[in-house]
């Protein structure tokens, strides 16, 4: 596992995590597939998913077989789309301070 992914994992509670190795080493899974094999109730490992969707360290898709049903697979590293988050902070610092700069001016 690369740097960035333990990083990405730190935070989150430890069901997450759990989900996030499982669907790393066996592949694909659907919600009722995840709860089998991580022995986690069907809510937790919803709620586990939704954390990793919200990081990026996983993805849902659609079930092949039924298209009523999701399956959430692990994003690869070199899949996944870099976060920049000291540049998004100094972008909304900018533009938190442009009005209150032309109410000063006035």
């Amino acid at each position: 596992m690369d740097e960035g992914t333990r990083e990405l994992l730190e935070p989150l509670p430890p069901s997450a995590k759990l989900v996030y190795y499982v669907l790393d080493a066996e592949g694909r899974f659907d919600q009722t597939g995840l709860a089998d094999a991580t022995r986690l109730s069907t809510r937790t490992v919803r709620f586990a998913v939704e954390k990793l969707t919200e990081v990026g360290l996983v993805e849902e898709g659609l079930c092949p077989r039924d298209a009523r049903r999701s399956v959430y697979q692990a994003v690869p590293p070199a899949e996944r789309d870099p976060v920049d988050e000291p540049e998004a902070t100094a972008d909304s610092a900018t533009e938190a301070d442009a009005p209150a700069a032309a109410v000063a001016e006035d």
